[in-house]
């Protein structure tokens, strides 16, 4: 899989770590919890880093930013979930006042600067 990974972006960095990243957001957007998800994307993206030349530094913020994106974007993640309890009232949408808004205004800006330390470091 790191191989093939590695010769679709060839020695695009750049591209490799955006690429990274989204896997991150998309696997932590299924599981809910971006501590649960760690173990599953440090077994993908370490060797993965390893092969594109990535620092230690810089595999490590690809392994938090990727678990962390996912975190803030999911209904029932460990940071929106508990404000799904707020309908109780019927004045509460939980997807479009609590998950929509965290996922625009965390991770658009986390997908930015994560991006930006992995290539820096």
């Amino acid at each position: 899989m790191v191989s093939g990974a590695f010769a679709l972006f060839g020695d695009n960095r750049g591209l490799a770590a955006l690429v990274m990243l989204l896997v991150g957001l998309f696997i932590t957007l299924g599981i809910g919890s971006s501590f649960s998800t760690i173990p599953i994307i440090a077994a993908i993206f370490v060797p993965l880093a390893v092969q594109f030349g990535f620092s230690p530094m810089a595999t490590v913020v690809l392994v938090g930013t990727a678990a962390a994106l996912g975190d803030a974007g999911s209904p029932a993640s460990d940071s929106t979930g508990p404000t799904s309890g707020l309908n109780v009232d019927r004045q509460h949408d939980h997807m479009w006042d609590s998950v929509v808004p965290t996922f625009l205004h965390y991770n658009i800006p986390l997908v930015g600067f994560g991006w930006l330390a992995a290539m820096m470091l």
